[in-house]
């Protein structure tokens, strides 16, 4: 595999829904390439096939038509079995709503994806990725006592935990108020940049998509746009 080649290939990728004898196209066969170490935003409104796309490129379902190929590999004809292999593998998640379970410490959240990898010296990477995201101090902290943007930091290490090669964040910033946002956009902006792990964020907010160097819009399960951003 070349080192040139993207790290996203989508060729006509199309997702239909079969709701009893209706058949509900959710993507309507779209087609691009996102570059290693990219950052991109997609927006779109409810309905316009965003989330259809997050689950496909998270390799959280698979496609009716077309073909996706990550990181070489194509995933779009891979089992159950298989797609949570690359999941765990090559993906990391940032959802809106952090999704910690709150007993546990922010060390052993974050060593949750080590355990099911089976990796070794799990103590050890979790506490250098709560490092990372600037949490060194609250390892010891349960999820009830660390703040919506310490929670969000916790859910960001334990994705990166695993050295993925994309990061998928869904509304990273949803339950954060606007200082708390601008904290996690500069962290999601650093380690994009430092550690060259590629940023895709579903997003509706025009300020935190502004900060991405490239903005793709949908509508309908179509791609209207596909924009570059110019350096600021």
């Amino acid at each position: 595999m070349s080192s040139g080649r993207p790290l996203i290939e989508i060729e006509d990728l199309g997702k239909t829904y079969t709701m009893g004898h209706i058949e509900v196209p959710a993507l309507r066969g779209v087609s691009f390439d996102i570059q290693r170490g990219e950052s991109v935003a997609v927006m779109g409104h409810s309905g316009s096939g965003k989330s259809t796309l997050m689950n496909l490129l998270g390799c959280l379902d698979t496609p009716t038509v077309g073909k996706y190929t990550l990181n070489g590999e194509d995933v779009s004809k891979l089992g159950e079995d298989e797609l949570a292999a690359a999941r765990n593998r090559l993906i990391g998640f940032v959802f809106q709503s952090f999704n910690l379970l709150p007993r546990m410490s922010a060390l052993e959240q974050v060593e949750l994806p080590l355990m099911y990898a089976k990796s070794n010296n799990r103590r050890k990477l979790a506490s250098d990725a709560l490092e990372l995201v600037g949490l060194g101090d609250r390892m010891g902290h349960s999820s009830v006592e660390l703040s919506g943007g310490q929670q969000q930091r916790v859910a960001i290490a334990r994705a990166l935990v695993n050295k993925p090669s994309l990061l998928l964040a869904d509304e990273p910033t949803g339950n954060l108020d606007s200082t708390t946002t601008n904290e996690i956009m500069n962290l999601l902006h650093e380690l994009n940049s430092e550690t060259n792990v590629t940023l895709i964020m579903v997003t509706h907010e025009d300020d935190v998509a502004s900060r991405c160097k490239r903005i793709i819009d949908m509508k309908d399960g179509l791609i209207t746009k596909d924009i570059p951003q110019l350096p600021s």
